[in-house]
C-alpha cells in the first residue's frame, strides 16, 4: 500500500527511512506492514503530518513503534515538526502488506 502524499519527493526520502521502523513483534517494517497511510509536509510552516495505523489497536508495542516512526522521521527531516497521528479506519488487514512484505513473512 503506497501512503497518500503532498510531496512524492520527500514521502520516498520519509519511507527510506521508516524502513528502518521494525514492528519488534512481526520482525518487518512499518512500511512494508503497511502502517503508513499519509506523509503530508507542510513547507510553509516546516510540519510533517503523518497517519499511520497498528496491526491492532491494543498492539503492546504501539508506543515503541509510533516513538520510534517520529524519531525516524525528525531525523529524516530535521528542520520539519513531526506530528503523528494513529488511526485505525481503515483497519488494517493483511492484504496491506507489500509483495516484498509478504515475500518475507512467507519465510518465516
Amino acid at each position: 500500500m503506497n501512503p497518500i502524499t503532498n510531496n512524492n519527493l520527500k514521502c520516498n526520502k520519509a519511507l527510506e527511512a521508516l524502513v528502518n521502523v521494525m514492528d519488534p513483534e512481526i520482525g518487518l517494517n512499518v512500511v512494508d506492514l503497511g502502517l503508513i497511510y499519509q506523509l503530508d509536509f507542510d513547507d510553509s510552516d516546516l510540519k510533517l503530518f503523518c497517519s499511520m495505523t497498528l496491526t491492532t489497536q491494543f498492539c503492546p508495542m504501539g508506543e515503541s513503534i509510533t516513538n520510534a516512526v517520529k524519531e525516524a522521521l525528525q531525523h529524516a527531516f530535521p528542520e520539519y515538526n513531526v506530528e503523528i497521528t494513529l488511526v485505525f479506519a481503515p483497519a488494517w488487514n493483511h492484504e496491506m502488506i507489500s509483495p516484498k512484505g509478504m515475500t518475507f513473512l512467507n519465510e518465516e
